[in-house]
């Protein structure tokens, strides 16, 4: 992919407008998306969306689910299940980016999945959408590295991204693109524990090659 904008702007919204969601929502807007931030409390954006390319806008989570066709869950995973009893049937037909991690810090140390049994992030949402097609990316860098690394170094880092359904997956490919990293490909969602809390690629940055190789997508 070349170092451009998006040829074709969306229609994105994304649900829960904090340490993820904002900066990623502000690369889209930056890109030449019309991005519509989903909260709770839409006005404590006011001021945050007014410095955002045009069309930025905040709204209600039900309105800015139903105003897209693809949509990023970056609420706190504690809040997921609620937030989708509230806006599930909105994003029937549309794609869904999970954004969102299960994670725990053990007592002695160590950060995992809460899900366990094998259950991957990205299929547990996909259970809870049966009639959206769920993408799982922007998971496994941190967020403070989200506005900064797709600024100043400009696709030269990776970001994984998992799906089932390959022209979803191109979509948010070059999402991912006009966010500032580059996509790599892990394959379905039930392939994407490595981009899961306690996966080998969370909570780390890699270029493109080094994650291919961290995921055991290369020799």
């Amino acid at each position: 992919m070349t170092d451009s904008t998006s040829s074709s702007p969306r229609r994105l919204a994304v649900l829960g407008a904090g340490n993820v969601g904002q900066p990623i929502g502000r690369h889209w807007a930056a890109a030449g998306h019309t991005v519509t931030f989903g909260s709770r409390s839409p006005e404590r954006l006011s001021d945050f969306v007014a410095l955002l390319s045009g069309g930025a806008r905040a709204a209600s989570y039900a309105e800015a689910a139903e105003a897209a066709d693809v949509v990023l869950l970056s609420v706190p995973h504690s809040a997921l299940e609620e937030l989708l009893e509230t806006v599930g049937k909105r994003l029937a037909g549309k794609i869904v980016i999970d954004a969102t991690n299960p994670v725990l810090l053990t007592d002695d140390g160590r950060v995992i999945s809460t899900l366990g049994g094998g259950l991957t992030q990205g299929r547990h949402t996909a259970k809870l959408l049966p009639d959206a097609t769920v993408v799982r990316a922007f998971t496994h860098v941190m967020d403070e590295l989200l506005w900064s690394r797709g600024t100043r170094q400009r696709h030269f880092w990776g970001m994984a991204l998992a799906g089932d359904e390959a022209e979803a997956k191109d979509v948010v490919a070059q999402l991912v693109h006009d966010a500032g990293f580059v996509p790599v490909d892990l394959g379905g969602l039930d392939d994407s524990a490595a981009l899961d809390p306690g996966g080998v690629v969370f909570p780390h940055m890699f270029t493109p090659a080094d994650l291919r190789v961290a995921a055991g997508l290369a020799g």
